[in-house]
């Protein structure tokens, strides 16, 4: 008899389908309200994606999971899992989670903010439940794996040799998903709340795409392409398909291929993702961002790290043709844009400074760049501001919109561990409320001596020494921002709340299982 172990995952969901990611031990038929899938096969590991059409606008729909002809979701303890599609023309009312940075269940990591918000929809009406749930980076930690993944992998292989206790495959990924997903209340709220979700560096590995100089260094090691390789099966499986509304699924020639094969699929995703990898520094055919609608509300996530240009000199975030993508995407009837950036838009202003220098100095020859180099990867230096160009494009385009009848403009954003809220400003007044939203981390640990920093990043008389330095050197910038809230520290989730024009943000930390607001910030 098969067995559910992992999901279910409930996906996309608009105002008549929604999809529901599963993966089972062995080979069976998938259904969920009375809809099937079989499973897929991959390197001896079995996945359904099932896709649920003809509901009705604004219903709410409880499910079941049923493998062959046995139920194998819900399970006791928690309230059933329910599709709760939107109604025709949104949700008056939207209600979106984001964050990003959760590790698995560690004593030592405190409180899992994610858990600990579906502990508190345990007891609400699920009139209250969050819409929609936006995961920016870092699910999995292939660099920082726990006592317990050591363990397992020290009893697979060798870890006297590289990559040691990282995770080499994609055998090991899939046990990373399992640690990080397994946990009761994480795996009911995932079956519960239609959830997006975009890959960061931990992801893969730390400063994933840094630079040209450190996807030179990795590729003269004996291990990364397998592990690249598996980084990027595994995310398509597990994270990237889920993103993807029915419509999308049908024309994905990959996903076709993939869920009618007749045998196992490792070959047709082994091709797909060492495709991906060399699509760097020029067009692709691999798109990892995505839109979905919401009503009066629009999320355009953007893959903000395995489509850099960064051969010969060049340094930009995305392809010219993915900008363009994002451009054509970011327009439409809507009251609200959010973007979600796994990184941060706009930083702590003595930060972007320092980014956008160091941007300036790696391009100098000797012994200067190299120690630039260096610092880069050192300090993590390589957020939107150490691609200046692609900042300003993306200013660019945000000034064009916040000049429309659009409400508010968001960009949402996590990775540097902690959450803050700015109001942005350009030259000439706009009609949209412009913020840069920062939520991380929802399960990590923040080292003592590192949380002052985060205060003096933001200390104006530094970042006024270092602004002087880049004006220096490169034109001013197009926009302006003032921190409104924050930093922010500890175990967080934030919620974004759009009411007919309106929108709010509220940031609540994790302490003992409960949450407790830190923050709200009305957009406006």
């Amino acid at each position: 008899m098969p067995r559910l172990l992992l999901g279910p995952l409930l996906r996309h969901v608009d105002s008549t389908s929604a999809t529901v990611w599963v993966e089972t031990d062995q080979p069976c038929t998938v259904r969920v309200a009375d809809f099937e899938a079989p499973t897929f096969t991959v390197a001896g590991h079995h996945y359904a994606l099932v896709v649920i059409t003809g509901l009705a606008p604004g219903t709410s729909t409880p499910y079941e999971v049923v493998l062959d002809d046995e139920t194998a979701w819900p399970v006791d303890g928690f309230p059933p899992s329910r599709i709760r599609t939107y109604p025709e023309g949104g949700d008056p009312d939207f209600l979106m989670l984001f964050g990003s940075c959760r590790k698995p269940e560690d004593p030592k990591l405190g409180a899992d903010a994610l858990a600990a918000y579906a502990k508190r929809m345990l007891d609400q009406d699920e009139r209250d439940w969050p819409d929609s749930l936006l995961l920016l980076g870092d699910q999995v930690y292939a660099d920082e794996t726990t006592d317990e993944t050591k363990r397992w992998i020290a009893r697979r292989r060798s870890t006297s040799q590289p990559p040691g206790t990282e995770v080499a495959n994609f055998e090991e990924y899939t046990h990373l998903y399992h640690e990080s997903w397994s946990s009761p209340l994480t795996r009911w709220l995932l079956s519960t709340v239609p959830t997006s979700m975009i890959f960061d560096d931990h992801d893969v590995r730390d400063d994933w795409n840094t630079s040209q100089t450190w996807r030179d260094e990795m590729a003269r090691t004996s291990w990364w392409d397998e592990r690249e390789r598996g980084a990027l099966v595994s995310y398509w499986i597990y994270q990237h398909i889920g993103n993807l509304g029915p419509d999308e699924l049908d024309r994905n020639e990959l996903c076709q291929k993939v869920f009618t094969a007749s045998g196992d699929a490792t070959d047709l995703l082994h091709d797909f993702a060492e495709q991906a990898r060399h699509e760097v520094n020029g067009r692709r055919s691999t798109r990892w961002s995505y839109r979905r609608d919401f009503g009066n509300v629009r999320l355009l996530v953007i893959d903000t790290r395995s489509g850099r240009i960064l051969a010969g000199g060049a340094r930009s975030m995305v392809s010219d043709g993915e900008f363009d993508w994002i451009e054509e995407n970011a327009t439409g009837d809507f009251d609200h844009l959010l973007i979600g950036s796994s990184l941060p838009w706009l930083m702590p202003h003595a930060i972007s400074h320092l980014q956008s220098l160091n941007e300036l100095a790696c391009r100098r020859g000797g012994w200067r760049g190299r120690l630039a180099e260096k610092l880069r990867q050192a300090g993590d230096l390589e957020h939107w501001p150490s691609f200046r160009a692609s900042s300003d494009r993306l200013a660019r385009l945000i000034e064009r919109i916040a000049r429309t009848d659009t409400a508010t403009i968001s960009v949402l954003s996590g990775d540097v561990h902690h959450g803050y809220a700015a109001k942005v400003r350009f030259p000439e007044p706009v009609t949209a409320a412009v913020y840069q939203l920062v939520c991380s981390p929802l399960h990590n640990h923040l080292e003592t001596w590192v949380r002052p920093f985060f205060y003096l990043a933001w200390w104006r008389p530094l970042a006024a020494v270092l602004r002087w330095r880049l004006l220096r050197a490169v034109d001013p910038l197009p926009v302006s921002w003032e921190k409104v809230s924050g930093p922010h520290l500890g175990n967080m989730v934030a919620s974004l709340r759009a009411s007919g024009r309106d929108a709010e943000m509220v940031l609540e930390r994790a302490s003992d299982a409960e949450l407790t607001p830190v923050a709200r910030v009305p957009l406006r």
